[in-house]
């Protein structure tokens, strides 16, 4: 069976994507709750506030959105820079990244990890997918980072182009040397 891991980290990349997007409507959406309540809304007594975690998770996803664009466009144009296109930039961004996932997540889970009892108010299926939409993308990154070490480790690549599919004769910035 041959496995193809650029395919592969194309797809989670592109899932991270699709989860980033979600989580950042749903982040908006909440902020816009919480920041023009109507009078006479039973929560925080119908004074606006602002979820300090929410603010955390949209700019998470705001970060994320473009990150997930250039790496998947990398992978597919085979892009190679000698500092930002390799598996060790990658690794280094992906670990940036887990952190604030997993801050938002976590943060989120908190305060809404079990809003099973007001299930009938929208406010509490927004805060419901925003904690689920949360560790979709916790998940999917630390799926990304381990594929991307692991392969790393595995190939002494953490200074080979990220795209995976480099040829030392081909490549714009390694030296033409093939090491056994």
């Amino acid at each position: 069976m041959n496995f193809d891991l650029p395919k592969l980290r194309i797809g989670l990349y592109g899932a991270l994507l699709f989860w980033s997007f979600v989580l950042m409507c749903l982040a908006a959406a909440r902020l816009n709750y919480t920041n023009h309540l109507p009078r006479g809304d039973p929560l925080n007594g119908g004074h606006s506030f602002t979820d300090p975690i929410v603010g955390e998770i949209l700019f998470t996803t705001i970060i994320t959105i473009p990150w997930s664009i250039f790496i998947i466009w990398a992978i597919l144009t085979r892009y190679e820079h000698p500092q930002f296109g390799t598996f060790m930039a990658e690794a280094f961004g992906l670990s940036v990244l887990w952190v604030f996932w997993i801050a938002g997540a976590g943060g989120a889970t908190g305060p809404w990890g079990n809003l099973s009892w007001c299930q009938q108010f929208e406010t509490c299926r927004v805060l419901s997918a925003l904690v689920a939409f949360a560790w979709l993308g916790w998940v999917t990154i630390s799926a990304l980072l381990g594929l991307s070490l692991l392969f790393a480790i595995a190939n002494k690549a953490f200074g080979e182009p990220l795209h995976g599919k480099w040829n030392p004769r081909e490549s714009q910035y390694v030296d033409p040397v093939v090491r056994v």
